[in-house]
């Protein structure tokens, strides 16, 4: 048995040895939400993804499942979920609400902490468990929850600027790192060259409150402050929301953004009507593939997004796992995390999928550099990202955020009216979660 592969029946009999004396402990050591688990917590569980995932997630539990052959008790079964983000949401929901016992581990968008831990959705865990020491700090904050550690990181996400390089070569232009730069690169070289200029995922849903919190901090502003106060009718909240309207009311951003998601803005690059695009990591990795479609093969240059008087800001995304408070075996879920987030597999992660690993090592090994040019970047955007907002009901957030700007995009309000009345919706829903 590799043991690179293998975490031993011993090691979840040690886990589930912890979680029984921890069960029933005061409220230091296990705050609000979640159950100790029933009998020593090993058994077969179920590991909840979403659809879009399955392919690489299937290839990583293999080697669990080849491992543990001997000990069928504790065999791991994909169960795939929607593929959009509110599909999931939804099912996962309900299903919790009702207290099912159908999900053991959950891959949950790193937005999702403070709602599952507030409902009492998934259990604490203890820190000691997993190595949080050696992975991306900003990635372990979003696993918190009033103090607690809520789920393990699995991997992190910060939205970078892609560019035609072999375009601004010709120009005799670099990435621009300043607003300015952007608009006036986007303004000049890209009309020479038949392409338009810079566009992000302007459509009505998460994308567009991804993309309207980078332009906010990269403004200097932010949608609530840390004691958690709305903040976003603010100038520097303004000035952001004006970079995106002026953008689309001058032409250097294409109206077509206002349609665009992750893979349609992705595709027109990748098509060559873009210069510059705003989106994640995981794209580098369909930009790597040849084919008759792909223009951009081999000219994709990455940089951090730009910013009002220099690098921007950009959300933080990304993965946590978790524990399901109704899971019946959660000491061989736990060991599965640790298992899944281990530094070997972390590494196998990248590779297979191209998400950016939580483990800070990998972003400096030579051999993960070689096969992914953009990690230096991409570490340094997720070390500068900040955390979306940790609302209870983010879900009712995100589309109070993307409703009230695309009003603004679309100018059917001003960038002020629309901040002015977003601000209000969201001290509403605060106050009402």
């Amino acid at each position: 048995m590799s043991m690179r592969r293998a975490i031993t029946v011993a090691a979840t009999a040690a886990i589930a040895a912890a979680l029984l004396l921890t069960a029933g402990c005061g409220p230091d050591s296990s705050p609000s939400g979640g159950t100790a688990p029933p009998a020593d917590g090993i058994g077969p569980i179920t590991f909840a993804v979403g659809s879009d995932d399955a392919g690489f997630f299937t290839t990583l539990i293999k080697p669990w499942n080849k491992a543990h052959k001997a000990h069928p008790d504790q065999q791991v079964n994909l169960v795939l979920l929607p593929e959009a983000e509110n599909g999931q949401l939804a099912q996962l929901t309900a299903n919790l609400q009702a207290g099912s016992p159908t999900y053991d581990v959950i891959a949950m968008d790193v937005i999702w902490t403070a709602e599952f831990a507030s409902a009492g959705w998934i259990i604490p865990l203890e820190s000691g468990m997993f190595p949080l020491g050696d992975f991306l700090r900003p990635a372990v904050d979003t696993a918190m929850y009033n103090g607690h550690l809520w789920a393990v990181p699995y991997y992190s996400n910060a939205e970078v600027l892609y560019y035609r390089k072999d375009i601004l070569a010709k120009a005799g232009k670099l990435p621009p790192k300043t607003w300015a730069q952007l608009e006036e690169e986007a303004k000049t070289v890209a009309p020479r060259y038949g392409m338009q200029g810079y566009a992000g995922q302007l459509a009505p849903y998460e994308g567009l409150t991804v993309n309207f919190a980078d332009a906010l901090q990269s403004a200097g502003g932010s949608i609530l402050s840390p004691a958690g106060t709305v903040t976003v009718d603010s100038p520097q909240a303004t000035r952001g929301l004006d970079f995106l309207v002026d953008g689309l009311r001058q032409g250097w951003i294409p109206k077509s953004s206002l349609n665009y998601e992750e893979e349609s803005s992705w595709g027109d690059f990748e098509s060559g009507k873009l210069l510059f695009l705003n989106n994640w990591p995981f794209i580098y990795s369909q930009a790597s593939q040849p084919g008759p479609g792909n223009k951009a093969y081999g000219k994709v240059g990455v940089a951090p997004l730009p910013g009002l008087d220099g690098p921007g800001s950009s959300s933080l995304g990304g993965a946590n796992l978790a524990v399901s408070a109704f899971s019946r075996h959660q000491a061989t879920a736990i060991a599965f995390i640790r298992y899944l987030t281990s530094l070997p597999e972390e590494r196998q992660l990248l590779v297979d999928s191209g998400f950016p690993p939580v483990w800070t090592s990998l972003y400096s090994d030579p051999a993960m550099v070689k096969l992914f040019p953009y990690l230096p970047v991409v570490k340094q955007a997720i070390l500068t990202a900040q955390p979306r907002p940790s609302i209870i009901d983010y879900d009712q957030a995100s589309l109070a955020i993307s409703s009230a700007v695309y009003q603004a995009l679309t100018f059917r309000k001003s960038p002020r009216e629309a901040l002015s009345e977003l601000s209000q919706q969201l001290t509403q829903i605060i106050r009402d979660g």
